[in-house]
């Protein structure tokens, strides 16, 4: 049995679920059975009466497979069967520690169990058709006198662990785990995984949509990826629509490495500007946020701007919410 003791692990997500729409957005318990197939891949997802896994329930996986990974680098043997401590897992990601947090880990694992998926997907180079649960078997290890579960272990299946095995994962941002909306959770999983280390990525509509595994119309979808291009709540992308129903994604770290204009250069902005921008995101360093969207703004073409102040303050109000 692995124990699971690695403080601060990086958060790491399998390349497979990255790419495919295993798990359910909805926030309702989701029976549906999914049939996908993009490709050469082919993917059937039958839930159990208790629904189909979520995407929010993935988090105990990315938790598995970041302290398997961290162990793996640190050259440590490791197994499918883990031991964790339920607290750690739920604040590594971001979770409430309350006593309905430890009651919606333990729906969480029944939901995992429960899911069944029937795949060709290949991991680790090898190619099967087969049939499994996104973990094998999970046991709660103990509980304290007021029912929160203290230890956990939990046997993933051998597909996934596999992918640990061959290192098929990505590194995802901290702030993954502070995306609340399922929709926003699988945009930023899509962008990571065909981004890479590319600094724009471009993708129609209609693919988006199928990638995502959204249930919604295309049109409905389509309104919701304006309002996510509105509120820039990715970590790590811009996202942009482009002609042709296109979506364009741009790595932020690329453009404030790659483009970012030298000193004197890009729009200049008002003393009362930069007062205006320290009152509406107090705290925040005025001419750090300026050279961002100076970065920014470089990063997307340099276009002119018709009023850079109220274009920079518009960009500032966005930084904020975004934290």
């Amino acid at each position: 049995m692995f124990l699971c003791d690695i403080f601060d692990a990086s958060p790491k997500g399998d390349l497979g679920s990255m790419e495919h729409p295993i798990f359910s957005l909805s926030t309702r318990p989701d029976r549906r059975i999914l049939s996908y197939a993009h490709n050469d891949a082919r993917i059937e997802v039958t839930p159990s009466v208790k629904g189909r896994a979520t995407i929010h329930d993935k988090d105990i996986l990315i938790y598995c497979v970041s302290q398997l990974m961290a162990a793996l680098n640190a050259g440590r043997e490791i197994g499918r069967t883990l031991q964790l401590r339920a607290h750690d897992l739920l604040v590594a990601t971001n979770r409430d520690t309350s006593g309905d947090g430890y009651a919606r880990l333990k729906e969480a694992f029944e939901r995992l169990a429960g899911t069944r998926i029937t795949t060709n997907l290949t991991t680790g180079g090898i190619e099967t058709t087969r049939g499994f649960g996104l973990i094998e078997a999970w046991e709660i290890v103990r509980r304290t006198r007021g029912g929160r579960m203290i230890s956990v272990s939990v046997t993933l299946s051998d597909w996934l662990f596999r992918a640990v095995q061959s290192k098929a994962v990505l590194t995802l941002s901290r702030d993954y785990f502070r995306l609340r909306k399922p929709l926003e959770r699988r945009i930023y999983e899509i962008a990571r995984k065909h981004c890479g280390r590319q600094s724009e990525w471009r993708v129609s509509m209609a693919v988006l949509h199928k990638k995502a595994g959204s249930a919604a119309p295309i049109r409905v979808f389509r309104a919701a990826m304006r309002k996510m291009m509105e509120a820039e709540t990715l970590p790590d992308y811009i996202m942009s629509e482009e002609p042709g129903d296109m979506v364009r994604f741009d790595r932020i770290a690329v453009i404030e490495a790659d483009t970012a204009p030298g000193p004197g250069e890009g729009p200049l902005l008002t003393q009362g500007t930069l007062e205006a921008a320290r009152a509406l995101f107090p705290g925040a360093d005025v001419y750090g946020l300026q050279a961002e969207w100076l970065a920014f703004w470089a990063g997307t073409g340099k276009k002119p701007l018709r009023d850079p102040d109220k274009a920079f303050l518009a960009w500032v109000e966005k930084r904020r919410k975004r934290g």
